[in-house]
């Protein structure tokens, strides 16, 4: 009977933490797809402009993008959407401003709207579009993050972003038309910050969802 009541008690245990892994590989799974979509939109972009120019025998999709572009942003968007809010707990920083997906969606077409305006509205030089950009990345984190880790992670993987794309730069994987800062367009830092808040808006949103439903399941029990 002990041993019966012993297996009873770590059945709930066990099967807490199987659907946790099960919760946790869906989410990494749907921001990955995420990731890989908006780097095959927002590379489309970059490439009609002609701001992006890969080497002829790199190109390797329809839709002009290095075949390891969209699976290392997938990648990228999953790890930053699994991170925030593990940081908002860490820090016990919750992010309670308007948790809806609806504001999900604005974020993410506010940052298609800032690319689209790097690759497609003329500026005098490039420092005035690096500073409209900056006020817009710096403007989507203050409508629809806030948090000062939202901020602080934005800002670090940007930088890394940016180091990451000048070494491959450097080694002529792929080249900007026109750059003006260390190989690279002086904008791109800007364009780094606002995918990485809105990454992380999707991975709280889809976070705070998968603890809601178990919630309510935890009730119905």
């Amino acid at each position: 009977m002990s041993e019966v009541s012993s297996v009873s008690r770590r059945g709930p245990y066990v099967s807490m933490i199987t659907s946790r892994s099960v919760n946790l590989l869906i989410r990494a799974a749907m921001l990955f797809t995420v990731g890989v979509f908006l780097a095959l939109v927002l590379n489309l972009l970059q490439v009609q402009r002609n701001v992006t120019l890969f080497p002829p025998d790199v190109i390797s999709s329809i839709f002009s993008s290095a075949w390891w572009v969209p699976p290392c942003c997938g990648t990228a968007a999953a790890l930053i959407g699994l991170l925030y809010p593990c940081m908002d707990r860490r820090l016990g920083e919750p992010h309670k401003l308007k948790r809806e997906w609806s504001n999900v969606m604005r974020c993410v077409a506010v940052f298609v709207g800032i690319n689209h305006a790097s690759a497609k509205v003329d500026f005098a030089n490039n420092v005035q579009l690096s500073l409209t950009l900056a006020a817009l990345s710096v403007g989507l984190w203050w409508t629809f993050d806030r948090s000062r880790s939202g901020f602080g992670l934005g800002v670090i993987i940007a930088i890394l972003a940016t180091l990451a794309t000048q070494l491959l730069v450097y080694n002529g994987v792929f080249q900007y038309t026109s750059p003006d800062f260390l190989y690279i367009r002086s904008w791109l830092p800007c364009i780094f910050f606002a995918g990485v808040i809105t990454v992380g808006n999707i991975g709280r949103q889809l976070a705070l969802y998968e603890y809601k439903v178990s919630q309510e399941k935890s009730h119905q029990d």
